[in-house]
């Protein structure tokens, strides 16, 4: 897909962070929208945003978790806009416990919306994006896609079934020589409100020696390496350019050389000895 102008994009996620950026910049090249979030106040103001650039907008009060809400809306979707040609699965959560002692509860609501919310969307759409004649699924994954991290074990365990979800789907899609193709994004620290709406457990400061409160706040340091701004375009470049994988951000593109040089049995005394510094700084 060289080009958006006139093609129709259904975005998860798009009250803030990634998704809003995501449909601002296809608002510039002339993409109409289909926008949900579970925030109505930050949908309305960036469907307020896009509209500006004369584009088609709808939107919807969407929790991804819900399949048959997923369902229903690409059906809205399609009834509003005549086609659709890209679905960009975007929504998400984090979440921080020991392994553990992470409850099944913890799990189901990180999995329901990450993982299973990918699911949805894909499934979804697929049967629309075919019959434009020229989609393009992107599915969100993570850094934490590619590698693991103390603390992380929830959350690695939604972003590494989206990668294994994905790059499944890709190939079966080029073997079928579906009129769609497919796109796993892994963004490092990007600058969105994520960190704000983390759950965190109490059981990170064994780990860690942090608080919960300062968890978050150090996840959100953390992530100011990439605006969201630059993460859009760098990921509506690697659809342009059919990429099965986009790294989003410098410290993505390093820790995943990391990753691939030392090894999965390498890399993780490494990442194990800079937390065991922390803590001791702590």
């Amino acid at each position: 897909m060289r080009d958006f102008s006139n093609k129709v994009a259904a975005i998860t996620g798009a009250g803030s962070g990634i998704g809003r950026a995501l449909a601002q910049n296809l608002a510039v090249r002339g993409c109409h929208l289909a926008l949900s979030d579970v925030n109505p106040e930050g949908l309305a103001e960036t469907a307020r945003l896009c509209e500006a650039s004369g584009v088609t907008v709808t939107t919807a009060l969407l929790d991804v978790a819900d399949r048959a809400a997923v369902f229903a809306w690409a059906e809205q979707v399609v009834a509003g806009h005549g086609k659709v040609n890209l679905i960009f699965n975007n929504a998400g959560v984090a979440h921080s416990t020991p392994a553990e002692t992470a409850r099944i509860e913890d799990f189901e609501w990180v999995m329901n919306i990450n993982f299973w919310g990918v699911v949805h969307g894909t499934q979804a759409f697929l049967p629309h994006l075919r019959a434009s004649g020229d989609g393009h699924v992107v599915n969100l994954s993570s850094l934490f896609g590619l590698i693991a991290v103390p603390t992380q074990s929830t959350y690695n365990a939604s972003k590494f079934a989206v990668r294994g979800f994905t790059e499944a789907l890709r190939m079966e899609l080029e073997i079928a020589a579906a009129p769609v193709s497919v796109t796993c994004v892994h963004p490092g620290g990007v600058a969105t409100q994520i960190a704000d709406s983390a759950r965190v457990d109490p059981g990170v400061t064994a780990l860690t020696g942090d608080s919960p409160e300062q968890a978050r706040a150090n996840a959100r340091k953390a992530i100011q390496t990439t605006t969201p701004a630059s993460a859009a375009e760098q990921i509506l470049r690697g659809v342009q350019r059919n990429a099965r994988r986009v790294l989003v951000g410098p410290d993505a593109r390093w820790l995943d050389r990391l990753q691939r040089l030392l090894g999965s049995g390498a890399y993780q005394p490494v990442l194990k000895w800079a937390l065991n510094k922390r803590k001791a700084t702590v």
